[in-house]
């Protein structure tokens, strides 16, 4: 529907009748209502025009033709559950298979990352006879129950950490403990998860599985020190465990530089178990969870049915299989390398010009300014970001925080953004933080005064 049915005020005051205050909206003090979307761009009631900064969703852009005509072709033919043989789930497979290692060749498919990452979890303990996970600090896999209770960002708030989960140290090289002057921060980090391990081991605990984002997003758009990830798996493999690899917000050529995020960590490493969802489906909602077959096989010997109702539809693999077609005949994989290189190199101007801006990190469409009250400190700027982003905001660019002092600008677009969009976002940031700044001396001026 192009339009909108009720006046904003109504549709608010229905919301928050209607839906849990739990529920949250972007920008509560000020909502803005999205009826359209088309490409990088949102589009209000009012007919305004918004950079979209925040949805990886959206992964080849708001409603992409492609995308749209393939879902709406298989629904005017067939669409129905995966027990009955058909080309589409077969088809999506064999392409998937292609983007990663020879050795990830069996997929389930669900509907959400949560699903996907549930099911990780559930073949690790099969696979392994072991029950404890091995998770980061900050960590966030999901909204269900045992994927809260592998995500510190969740159960710290709720209620706390079980004894079979065992928080590591999250490889932040900028806030963390070892950080960029370190010799071997991938060598540190990883010690760290061993330390985790042994003490897990000394108190009888067994591991099933090491969880990562490939790049931790909730925990600050961080990007861990190169080598890290296959130094971890040598020392949850030692322990008996698998490793997970968390692509949900970040695979499918976002980083630029390769297919998959884990593999910026180098062509010898290999999870044993890669989750999917977000970008998979380009908002329509599909998952995936790609393993070995000895994971597959151990988990086949149950006996146990795994049966997903709309898992792996034909209009899902349509969907799925359209957004690869995008990424490739769109070439959105270096357009994200091309564009988020441009991007950095203009964040990074912005750095040496604004000292609220700590850090610059990120690669291809992935991408954190960490912002900052005072250099040497690193205090997180929490309220600055929060005002920033809402100045933002009205002039029309969607900006989102996260990272645990809320303090990080996260960029995580569609894949369409351009350097147009880099320039003007770039521009506006630049301009919000020169206004505050000029107020700040205007106020220490005063207070000098006084």
């Amino acid at each position: 529907m192009a339009g909108a049915r009720h006046a904003k005020a109504d549709t608010l005051a229905l919301r928050l009748r209607l839906l849990s205050s739990s529920c949250r909206l972007f920008f509560p003090e000020a909502p803005v209502k999205i009826v359209r979307g088309q490409g990088q761009y949102l589009y209000d009631e009012q007919g305004a025009e918004y950079i979209d900064c925040i949805n990886n969703v959206a992964h080849v852009g708001h409603c992409h033709p492609l995308v749209v005509q393939a879902a709406h072709e298989q629904n005017q033919v067939l669409n129905t559950n995966s027990r009955y043989l058909h080309d589409n789930i077969v088809d999506y497979a064999q392409r998937l298979s292609k983007t990663l290692p020879e050795k990830l060749c069996v997929f389930y498919f669900l509907n959400s990352g949560s699903e996907a990452n549930d099911l990780a979890l559930r073949l690790a303990r099969q696979y392994t006879g072991h029950q404890d996970v091995v998770v980061l600090e900050h960590a966030y896999h999901g909204h269900l129950s045992s994927l809260i209770d592998i995500s510190p960002y969740k159960f710290q708030h709720l209620d706390g950490q079980k004894e079979w989960v065992h928080v590591a140290p999250l490889p932040d090289t900028y806030r963390g403990p070892y950080r960029e002057d370190h010799p071997d921060p991938a060598v540190a980090y990883a010690n760290e998860v061993k330390r985790v391990v042994s003490s897990a081991r000394e108190k009888g605990r067994k591991i099933a599985a090491f969880f990562a984002e490939s790049l931790p997003s909730v925990g600050g758009q961080i990007i861990p020190p190169a080598g890290y990830f296959s130094h971890v798996a040598q020392h949850i493999r030692r322990a008996g465990g698998l490793f997970v690899a968390d692509e949900i917000q970040v695979g499918f050529g976002r980083v630029g530089k390769h297919f998959w995020a884990f593999q910026l960590q180098g062509e010898d490493f290999i999870p044993d178990i890669v989750t999917m969802g977000k970008s998979i489906g380009n908002g329509h909602p599909v998952a995936c969870v790609a393993t070995t077959q000895a994971v597959s096989r151990a988990f086949e010997s149950t006996g146990v049915e795994y049966f997903n109702t709309f898992g792996g539809s034909p209009v899902s693999c349509a969907v799925g299989l359209a957004v690869l077609d995008v990424l490739e005949k769109e070439q959105l994989q270096a357009h994200a390398s091309y564009v988020g290189s441009f991007l950095m190199e203009l964040l990074q101007q912005q750095k040496e010009k604004h000292p609220i801006i700590g850090d610059v990190r990120g690669v291809g469409l992935f991408i954190g300014v960490d912002l900052v009250k005072d250099e040497s400190t690193r205090t997180p700027a929490t309220e600055e970001a929060d005002y920033l982003v809402s100045r933002l905001k009205e002039n029309c660019i969607l900006l989102s925080t996260d990272g645990p002092g809320r303090n990080i600008l996260k960029f995580k677009p569609p894949m369409c953004f351009n350097r147009d969009n880099a320039r003007h976002v770039v521009a506006m940031l630049d301009a919000i933080l020169t206004d505050m700044e000029e107020k700040l001396r205007s106020c220490e001026t005063l207070r000098l005064q006084a």
